[in-house]
Order: C-alpha cells, then sequence, then structure tokens
C-alpha cells in the first residue's frame, strides 16, 4: 500500500503532479517523506499514550498496532520483487535475517521467531521479529545497525527506497525513544500471517489550530532536515577535500616507504658484506693470535736457553778466573825457568863450540864428553815432565818453541 500525503491544497497538487510527470524519483521522494512524517506521528503518539496510561502495554493496544503497521509500510518501501513459483512476492523479512549477522544479539530473536509454532509466511515471521525487538528494546540499535549496511541492503532495496536514503536513518534514530517503553507479547496464538496493515489516519488528524500546529511543525522539521542536509552536503565536500589532501599524503608515504625499503636493501646488502669482512678479519685475528702465541712459546723457549748460556757463559768465565787465579803465578815461574834454561844452554852451546875449536888434530885421542843433561835437545822433556808432575798442561806457546 503506497501513500501519498498534501499538506497544502489544490494548487499545490496540481505543482506535485506536474513534478511527477516530469521527475519520476519525485513519487517515491513524496512517499518517503509521507513515510517518515506518519512514523514521526506514529512514535510521538505511542510514547505520550503508553507514558499516560503507565503500564506495560500488550498486543492489543491500539497505538501499538499502528506503530507496527507504520513500521512494516517503511520496511516494504521499495523493496524488491523477487520471484517464486506463485509468482511475485514482496517481502521484508529477508532484510530482518540479515540483522544477525551484524549484531550477535539479534541470533537469539531470529531462532525464537523460526521456532514459532503457527507461522507459515515471511509476512508473520517480519511481524513477529518487529515486535520481539521492541519487547528487547532494541529495535534502533538493530535498524540503525541494518541501515548503515546499504552495501546488504541493495539486494533488497531500489536505490530510493527508504531504507536507502537519509529517511530511513532519521527513523531509526526516533526509534530511540521506544526503549522507555514496556511492552510484553504473547504471540502464540496471535495470527500474524492474515492481518491486514492498514494505516487508520483517524488517530492523527486533528482540526483547528491544532492541525495548522502540527502543520508547523511538520515544516519546521522539514526546513530542519533540509538544513541539517545542506549541512552535510558541505561536511561532505569537505570531507571530499581531507581525502583528496589524505590520498596525497597517502601517496607521499607510500613513496617515502619505497625509498626508506631500498635504503633498508642498501643496508642490509652493506650489513652483509660488513659481516662477511668482520668475519674475514675475525679469522684472521684468530690465525694472528695463534701466531703469536707460537712465537710467544718459541721467544720464550730462546729466553730460557738464553739464561742457560748466559749462566754456562758466566760458570765458563768463573773458572777460567778461577784458573788463572790458580796456576798464573805457576805458569809465570815456568816460563821464567824457561827462559833461564834457554839461557843456559846457549851458553853450553857455546861452550860446546869452544871446546870443538879447542879439540886436538891427527890422531889425538879425544876424550869422551858426557852428555849435559841441560842440552837443548833435553830442555823440552824435562819442561814437560816437570809441567805434568805440577798437573800443568804445557802451553801452546812454548809447545811452538820445542818442536
Amino acid at each position: 500500500m503506497m501513500l501519498m500525503m498534501n499538506y497544502a491544497g489544490t494548487g499545490a497538487g496540481n505543482t506535485a503532479t506536474e513534478k511527477v510527470q516530469k521527475n519520476p524519483n519525485y513519487l517515491m521522494a513524496n512517499e518517503r517523506m509521507n513515510l517518515m512524517n506518519m512514523a514521526k506521528l506514529s512514535i510521538k503518539g505511542l510514547i505520550e499514550s503508553a507514558l499516560n496510561l503507565g503500564r506495560t502495554l500488550d498486543s492489543d493496544y491500539a497505538p501499538l498496532q499502528q506503530f507496527f503497521v507504520v513500521m512494516e509500510h517503511c520496511l516494504k518501501h521499495g523493496l524488491k520483487a523477487k520471484k517464486t513459483f506463485l509468482g511475485q512476492n514482496k517481502s521484508f523479512w529477508g532484510p530482518l535475517e540479515l540483522v544477525e549477522k551484524l549484531v550477535p544479539e539479534a541470533a537469539e530473536i531470529t531462532a525464537s521467531v523460526k521456532d514459532l509454532p503457527g507461522l507459515r509466511t515471511p509476512v508473520g515471521r517480519g511481524r513477529a521479529w518487529l515486535r520481539l525487538a521492541l519487547m528487547q528494546k532494541k529495535l534502533s540499535e538493530y535498524m540503525k545497525a541494518l541501515i548503515n549496511r546499504k552495501d546488504l541492503l541493495s539486494e533488497f532495496y531500489e536505490p530510493n527506497a527508504l531504507m536507502m536514503e537519509e529517511e530511513g536513518a532519521i527513523i531509526s534514530g526516533l526509534l530511540v525513544g521506544l526503549n522507555v517503553i514496556d511492552a510484553n507479547f504473547c504471540m502464540k496464538g496471535e495470527d500474524l500471517d492474515s492481518q491486514v496493515g492498514v494505516i487508520d489516519f483517524s488517530m492523527y488528524l486533528k482540526e483547528g489550530p491544532i492541525a495548522k500546529s502540527s502543520e508547523e511543525d511538520v515544516e519546521k522539521e522539514l526546513e530542519v532536515q533540509i538544513g541539517m542536509k545542506q549541512e552535510m552536503e558541505m561536511a561532505m565536500k569537505m570531507l571530499d577535500r581531507d581525502v583528496c589532501e589524505k590520498q596525497e599524503a597517502l601517496v607521499a608515504l607510500r613513496q617515502q616507504l619505497d625509498d626508506l625499503r631500498a635504503l633498508k636493501h642498501e643496508l642490509s646488502f652493506k650489513l652483509q658484506s660488513s659481516d662477511l669482512a668482520l668475519k674475514q678479519k675475525n679469522e684472521l685475528n684468530s690465525r694472528l693470535e695463534e701466531k703469536t702465541n707460537q712465537m710467544a712459546a718459541t721467544i720464550k723457549q730462546l729466553e730460557h736457553r738464553l739464561r742457560g748460556a748466559v749462566r754456562d757463559r758466566l760458570d765458563a768465565e768463573e773458572a777460567n778466573r778461577l784458573f788463572k787465579q790458580d796456576f798464573g803465578d805457576k805458569i809465570e815461574s815456568l816460563q821464567m825457568e824457561v827462559d833461564r834454561l834457554r839461557k843456559q844452554c846457549l851458553h853450553y852451546e857455546k861452550e860446546q863450540k869452544k871446546e870443538a875449536k879447542r879439540r886436538p888434530s891427527g890422531n889425538q885421542i879425544v876424550k869422551e864428553v858426557p852428555e849435559n843433561k841441560y842440552s837443548p835437545l833435553r830442555i823440552p822433556h824435562l819442561l814437560q815432565k816437570n809441567m805434568v808432575k805440577a798437573g800443568i798442561q804445557m802451553p801452546s806457546s812454548l809447545q811452538d818453541v820445542y818442536v
């Protein structure tokens, strides 16, 4: 059931007809505005009457019944028809089933609706879902979550449907006021499949200044909505500009990220090269340390040998000094004895030469001269014999003299 409500006179009706003929979308826009106004009146009247009543509402309460009828029309507006074996079918149960995927808490009421006995049609399930959501005081939250996912709703609604436009968001905001209402429904014996959803306008029609005041309220609300729309358009432009700036900044950041990645790759390559060079230097250092240790051990051995050689040299020098000290005087006395014997040898040689000159010639018998024990031939033997007795080796200088 489509609604057409005009608060202006006949002239306004003619103008609206001309606009409809020129712009086909105007009809849908007018229907959305009328449904939004009816939802406002229904929600406002339900809250006021419920607060005045002061008790828990049930399914027989007339303003509550009218509220569900208005909500059903809002959910059916712009709904795509699905082909079945019996023809085309329009049901708002499909969009409501999506809520449990968006809000996990809605899975409970969806399961309860599917388990209710007596519900045979999708329309009945949708009506039961609305009543359970109101009892749960989550209807506003569920509708807001559903309207925010227009990518999912596009499967069920036309692009200019109420649920796809701003009016749907406004209605979901108005539903927050229903959280102050306590309702309790017994749906086991209620026939929700065959109910006829007809709006009773007599509950909202008022005469005299009250109707005029209501019309002024609607006009003011319309002006507020237009202002909000203009502000939203301005905000969208600023948002688009901000998005462009952010995209440019993002491009610059991506360029910087690419530069940083290239620098990181270069530094990583240099680090690997430096690690390889460091490893080679460490190996060389290890070999040098090993050679140094070997050289240190060799130096220690050489120092030990040097100390032994120095000690041996000192011992030899000390022995030589003691030898010279002990036998120096004996050598000097022997040297003097050798000199004296040499002089005696020379003297005896001269004497022998003189004696030979005085020898008689001819047959004169010459007496045999006894061998002199101090002859030059016997001096070395005598000297050597005396030195052996003294325990002294003949110096090489004396040996050269008597060889």
